[in-house]
């Protein structure tokens, strides 16, 4: 398999603190929901894998998808935490204490696992962007997302790396692991196209420099995912319909049975310490 483009990570950030914040002195509420955005995804499809743990189909798969899941839940830690720096409970209020309606991850990230082929799909498809992504955000006005950034981009190329050689290796497999990788790609295709959604909060982050604008890289990511089915010798699925709705709060009901799992401890006993 084709190694992954080099990484471009700057020395240092561009911006003056973690944000020139607006001079009114206002919270950045699109500043707050960006974070929220990349926390939230970052946070669900680590709970997701999270799933997988002691059903793995070998063990070193099991052990494999935990640490993926604990790179994820990471991430989110760092972005919840800073999007509720100015709360007492930070991020994990964020976590824990939001209904479904206030999360803001992609619909991608929620989808349920399915089998090991619908995981590896789904996992390629968001972390090709996530990777795109972040390699892009090193380059932010915002020096915490340039922090942030120059250090998960490391993890998300191994995880990006990683989903690619499964779809490669059960797409150009057995009868059954290709028929399986197929149908996974094909479930998850139709909620590829959220993930180049601008809407005019992220249109004014881009504009101020602290986001970058994912419509520049749709051309190389559809590329790269191309190329990674070709060799799985796997048709690329036709575009259908795009389900958006994800960044606004209109989740499907797979998101609600996930928080309802995930969430029961610290609501159940919100006062309990560790």
């Amino acid at each position: 398999m084709a190694s992954l483009p080099p990484i471009d990570v700057p020395t240092g950030a561009t911006g003056k603190g973690s944000f020139d914040a607006p001079a009114t002195g206002e919270p950045d509420a699109v500043r707050f929901d960006y974070l929220l955005r990349l926390g939230d995804d970052s946070l669900i499809l680590g709970q997701r894998l999270g799933e997988w743990c002691g059903h793995g189909p070998v063990l070193e798969v099991d052990i494999s998808l935990a640490n993926l899941a604990l790179d994820l839940v990471g991430q989110a830690t760092l972005l919840l935490d800073e999007a509720g720096a100015n709360d007492e409970l930070g991020g994990d209020k964020l976590a824990f204490h939001r209904d479904v309606l206030d999360f803001r991850n992609c619909l991608l990230v929620e989808q349920p696992n399915g089998d090991f082929a619908r995981t590896m799909a789904r996992h390629l498809l968001y972390t090709t962007w996530q990777h795109m992504l972040f390699q892009r955000l090193t380059q932010s006005n915002d020096r915490f997302l340039v922090e942030f950034a120059s250090k998960a981009v490391k993890e998300v190329a191994y995880h990006r790396e990683l989903s690619s050689e499964w779809v490669v290796r059960l797409g150009d497999g057995t009868e059954e692991s290709a028929r399986r990788m197929a149908e996974g790609i094909d479930w998850n295709w139709r909620f590829m196209p959220e993930l180049f959604e601008v809407d005019d909060a992220l249109q004014s982050l881009i504009d101020r420099g602290v986001a970058p604008d994912a419509r520049g890289f749709e051309g190389e990511y559809r590329s790269a995912i191309a190329s990674v089915l070709a060799e799985a010798k796997l048709a690329q699925p036709a575009d259908q319909r795009p389900i958006l709705g994800g960044r606004r709060g209109h989740h499907s009901e797979h998101l609600g049975h996930l928080l309802a799992v995930m969430q029961f401890l610290p609501r159940t006993y919100p006062d309990a310490t560790w």
